[in-house]
């Protein structure tokens, strides 16, 4: 084997990462079958490569029997001990049979051997670094685009991005830098195939961790996530230090950190609302920035009735009901709206115990309360 090839299998084993070991017995696994193919079948062989000097040598295996009934499998007890007087039937002699010029042979076919299982391993090994990375955001660059798939590099592989998973505001582009969301990696004949997302509301939760250090170092909680994706969003954030704003620390100094997130979604709208367990206080401030005059709760049924003000309903209710339905899957809880004036016709007064809000108070979403909607063009953001 020359000096080349060596030197060739000295780089792949360094810069793919993959050990020598698989290597080595992949390439005797190739030169055996190599053997078998070009100098006798049914030959039981051993390879001895020296990665070192290069040098190859074949060795049949034979076992020591009494009477030979296959001489490529077996040698006799007699012409054993002629090699070795300490030979014993059901021993196993080997015997050099390295063929002359097998070197040209061996080296061509561990080359052949080498790119396939280099490509195996090199498979193995993305899939093993990916497979930990489900649920996980990465940066990737966006490479081609076809019908049914972007296709986003992720460094040592690529990621589809399926049309289903792909914001309805973005226009993808050769060379765009995007950040994805890892939603599911499978390992396939043709090598790991890694599934993205730019429409997951797990990209939202990571794009915060990322922003906001009391998110990630677990001061402030992510509670829920209701999405839709490219147009508005809302997360309920909770935090178990009461000297810790949730909201203002996910908003951050001038709105800085939630308006780094709203860049990166290309500008869709993020409403921060404060978690409760209390489900009045709870559903009051996921209809944010609507304000709540009360809230009635039917626990069996899981579904509250909400009271606004006439002048608020729309609000409440939002842009073909957005923002009842995000509050609704943001809480978990069945939303009905009604405005004060429906409430009265109904014989519900909104002002009555579980109010959530006293009528003279300032709304809900005023510069001083905590529940705000940002967007890059809302002039909320100073």
């Amino acid at each position: 084997m020359n000096t080349q090839l060596l030197d060739a299998l000295a780089d792949i084993i360094r810069e793919k990462g993959i050990s020598k070991e698989v290597v080595m017995e992949a390439i005797e696994a190739a030169i055996i079958s190599a053997y078998k193919r070009n100098f006798g079948q049914a030959q039981n062989v051993r390879v001895d490569l020296n990665m070192e000097t290069g040098t190859i040598r074949v060795f049949a295996r034979k076992e020591v029997v009494e009477e030979v009934t296959d001489p490529r499998l077996q040698i006799s007890l007699e012409e054993a001990q002629r090699i070795d007087p300490n030979y014993q039937s059901g021993d196993v002699v080997e015997l050099e049979v390295t063929p002359r010029d097998f070197g040209r042979i061996a080296a061509q076919t561990a080359k052949q051997v080498v790119t396939q299982r280099v490509r195996e391993a090199e498979r193995s090994v993305i899939y093993a670094e990916f497979v930990d990375r489900e649920e996980d955001i990465m940066t990737g660059i966006v490479q081609r685009i076809d019908p049914r798939f972007v296709y986003v590099s992720l460094g040592k592989t690529e990621g589809l991005l399926p049309a289903s998973e792909q914001m309805p505001n973005e226009t993808y582009k050769p060379h765009d830098r995007i950040k994805v969301y890892i939603t599911k990696v499978e390992k396939t004949t043709k090598g790991p195939q890694i599934f993205v997302s730019r429409t997951h509301p797990g990209l939202l939760k990571r794009l915060f961790e990322l922003e906001v250090p009391e998110i990630y170092d677990g001061t402030v909680e992510i509670k829920s996530i209701a999405r839709e994706a490219g147009d508005r969003s809302k997360i309920s954030v909770h935090s178990d230090n009461p000297e810790v704003d949730p909201v203002g620390a996910c908003v951050g100094p001038k709105g800085q950190r939630v308006q780094a997130v709203v860049e990166e979604l290309n500008g869709e709208k993020i409403d921060i609302v404060r978690w409760s367990a209390d489900p009045v206080e709870f559903v009051a401030n996921a209809l944010s920035p609507a304000k709540v005059l009360r809230v009635i709760v039917n626990e069996e049924q899981k579904a509250t009735t909400v009271i606004v003000p006439d002048y608020q309903l729309s609000l409440a209710i939002g842009k073909r009901g957005q923002n009842a339905r995000l509050a609704a899957k943001l809480t978990n809880w069945k939303i009905d709206i009604k405005s004060e004036s429906e409430a009265r016709e109904l014989g519900i007064d909104p002002y009555a115990q579980s109010s959530f809000l006293d009528p003279e108070e300032t709304p809900i979403n005023n510069e001083n309360d905590s529940n705000q909607s940002f967007d890059l063009q809302d002039e909320k953001i100073e």
